[in-house]
């Protein structure tokens, strides 16, 4: 950590506490309008062209760029601070959704120029998730806060996104349209960069050329600092495995999401607010099952939870829709399935907080987490064409039954034991120089 950590009694500790309030704040915001364009756009476009591989190809022109774009871009967050790259990217995020709905209005609005703009959002959201990311270690410890409870109160923040976020797009879109979300979601974005460059002071998250390297260390660049955290990623057999199984998840989640459940909106006649209602029915439990790992997380053994969290996540939601399930039964497993990922997140994260080494931070998550994120421009794609050419039922069979077996199998693997010993973060730091070493294998274990 750089600086002082300030007192924690009366104004210092309320000042102490203030990184992390800002920070959780900007990401309530932020992933809340993230969360009303995932409800928005991929409406927009199925109503308006009527195809779902339409639909799939606008989700793949967005996070196609934002997986790239994030894993090359932790070098630079890194080396810039992630605090500059937060608001500064938050910015172009703001301007390229609200171009969206000032095109339409002004009738300049066509599907290829949609699919650039969408692009642009892609490209800017990544590196500023994994800057707000990034940061989550250094604001815990200038609030004395753990960092398992951090990362759980992270959680909490991504999960009442998850649940605010589809309720006010569902309903948003259902009365005044899709393109008015989008509009709302411009505004998050603008408001997300001002919290940030408001509420952070300026020492946080500065740049890692501005810390001090040890003796007889240069200051790497670009391409050495990225082959470093290719190097240490190599040497990380549980994060490699977690990475892998994740990033077959997230393929999954996103054909669910971006394709599946609109389809199946649009084909059962529940429409727009009824993706909106599900979605914050599950997020409303991720948000207590959040809540429960920021206050037991440290007690319970990672592990069990982690593998209990994903087989009440996973296939069911899809079971549930491929079945003539009255609504309130897929409301209900919508809720279980949110209560087991809201302990997700916050193992994952306190994971990686541990096992990175701090001043590597950006390049290693930047890479894991553009790897783990790799599948999900092709899940719409894919779940699109899958849609079309066999119909929806057969696809969310296939895509539940695919999530069992990734999540189960993954399961088997010798290195999931390591994820219950619990390991002080930093812990790979003590040798000067380890973290740049990572490249030629050279890991202090």
């Amino acid at each position: 950590m750089t600086g002082e950590v300030p007192g924690g009694d009366g104004i210092s500790g309320r000042r102490a506490l203030r990184p992390l309030g800002g920070l959780l704040a900007a990401l309530a915001v932020s992933l809340t309008g993230t969360r009303i364009s995932a409800v928005a756009l991929p409406w927009f476009v199925l109503v308006t062209t009527h195809s779902a591989t339409w639909t799939g190809l606008v989700a793949f022109c967005e996070m196609a760029p934002y997986a790239v774009v994030k894993a090359l871009s932790g070098p630079l967050v890194d080396r810039s601070g992630p605090r500059v790259i937060s608001w500064s990217t938050d910015l172009v995020s703001a301007a390229a959704v609200g171009a969206v709905p000032l095109l339409h209005a002004l009738d300049l609005l066509s599907l290829p120029l949609l699919l650039p703009l969408v692009a642009l959002i892609g490209a800017a959201r990544g590196p500023g998730d994994l800057a707000k990311q990034v940061m989550v270690p250094e604001a815990a410890e200038r609030g004395r806060v753990p960092l398992e409870r951090a990362t759980g109160l992270s959680g909490v923040t991504e999960r009442l996104a998850a649940t605010l976020g589809p309720a006010a797009g569902g309903s948003l879109v259902a009365l005044l349209g899709p393109l008015t979300g989008l509009a709302v979601n411009a505004a998050c974005c603008a408001l997300g960069s001002v919290i940030i460059a408001l509420t952070l002071p300026r020492g946080m998250g500065r740049a890692a050329g501005e810390v001090p390297l040890p003796p007889g260390e240069l200051e790497p660049g670009y391409w050495r600092r990225f082959g470093a955290g290719c190097g240490f990623l190599r040497g990380e057999p549980l994060l490699l495995t977690l990475i892998v199984m994740v990033g077959v998840t997230n393929l999954l989640d996103a054909a669910f999401t971006t394709v599946l459940l609109p389809v199946w909106a649009e084909e059962s006649g529940n429409g727009p607010a009824v993706i909106g209602l599900n979605s914050a029915v599950g997020g409303a439990a991720a948000v207590a099952g959040s809540l429960v790992a920021a206050a037991m997380g440290h007690r319970m053994r990672r592990r069990v939870v982690f593998f209990a969290g994903f087989l009440l996540a996973g296939a069911p939601k899809f079971l549930v829709l491929a079945s003539p399930a009255p609504l309130w039964a897929v409301f209900l497993v919508f809720a279980a399935g949110g209560f087991g990922a809201g302990f997700l997140n916050p193992i994952l994260a306190a994971l990686s907080f541990e096992r990175v080494p701090r001043r590597m931070l950006g390049r290693v998550n930047a890479l894991g987490n553009a790897l783990a994120w790799a599948g999900i421009p092709l899940g719409g794609l894919i779940a699109g064409a899958a849609v079309t050419s066999f119909g929806l039922v057969p696809v969310l069979l296939l895509g539940g039954a695919a999530y069992f077996l990734t999540t189960n199998l993954a399961g088997l693997r010798p290195e999931w034991r390591e994820m219950d010993r619990l390991r002080r973060p930093g812990v790979r730091e003590r040798h000067p120089g380890a973290g740049d070493r990572a490249a030629a294998g050279d890991l202090t274990k």
